[in-house]
């Protein structure tokens, strides 16, 4: 077989993506044939012994294949957590419990919605490098009212600890006569580990349901609360759809409305 770079090996195999691959490797915890691995380095699959937290690296690949699941609130999206009672892997029908799988962008605890799993890390990779742009959309209802003036700053956003925190879009769902409404749709297309939850909540508003509704072209109408489903290529592809709409709001003027 032709030499592979470790990282697209070990994402390959379903270990993890290729990004924490990478981590893993600058990490010092993979090693070849003995020796640690460097970044970027090739290895001939089925040839040379690969280690990933002192674990031999099966040498078959698995089948590459890509699920979509409607994951409830109360599982998280972590293939093992000593502090969680229940995994979106535990949701998973038989036929596909043995795999390895790995979650293509996540979504926390208290939250619903899309989520992706795959044992194909090129896909994996692309779905959540920031450099590609996947449009992720969201269903939010807030504890109060948001009001029509203060959506700019959602897109603005804030910086915490170092990290700026923000939306692409931002309207209000059924907003009241005075211009505000509980409910808002929002979209992103990267996302770091709970930036909608701290980002309303800086901005004062506590969220009390968040559900991400749609990737790109696939939405989750259709699929059942606890449901799974494998995409077919056509679908995949629809992932990175990017609706024009969204070209047209991803650099709004920063005044406030009034």
């Amino acid at each position: 077989m032709e030499p592979v770079r470790i990282q697209k090996l070990i994402a390959e195999a379903g270990i993890c993506s290729r990004r924490a691959a990478e981590a893993l490797i600058v990490a010092g915890e993979v090693y070849v044939n003995g020796e640690k691995a460097v970044l970027g380095q090739k290895v001939e699959p089925g040839t040379d012994k690969v280690t990933v937290r002192g674990k031999s690296l099966k040498s078959h690949a698995q089948p590459k294949l890509a699920l979509v699941m409607h994951k409830p609130r109360g599982v998280v999206c972590s293939n093992s957590d000593p502090h969680a009672d229940h995994t979106i892997f535990d949701l998973l029908p038989r036929e596909w419990a043995k795999l390895r799988l790995f979650c293509a962008g996540r979504l926390d605890k208290d939250s619903e919605g899309l989520v992706i799993l795959t044992s194909d890390g090129d896909l994996a990779h692309k779905l959540m490098h920031p450099s590609n742009l996947v449009v992720k959309r969201y269903y939010v209802s807030l504890e109060e009212p948001f009001p029509a003036g203060r959506l700019r700053q959602l897109l603005r956003g804030v910086v915490i600890e170092g990290e700026h925190l923000k939306v692409e879009k931002a309207s209000l769902v059924n907003p009241k006569a005075d211009r505000s409404s509980p409910e808002l749709d929002v979209h992103m297309h990267h996302g770091k580990k709970r930036e909608i939850r701290q980002l309303f909540t800086a901005l004062g508003f506590e969220v009390r349901r968040l559900r991400r509704y749609q990737i790109g072209a696939l939405r989750l109408k259709g699929i059942p609360l606890r449901g799974v489903k494998q995409l077919s290529t056509k679908e995949i592809s629809s992932l990175f759809v990017v609706p024009p709409a969204h070209y047209r709001e991803m650099t709004p003027s920063t005044s406030d409305e009034n």
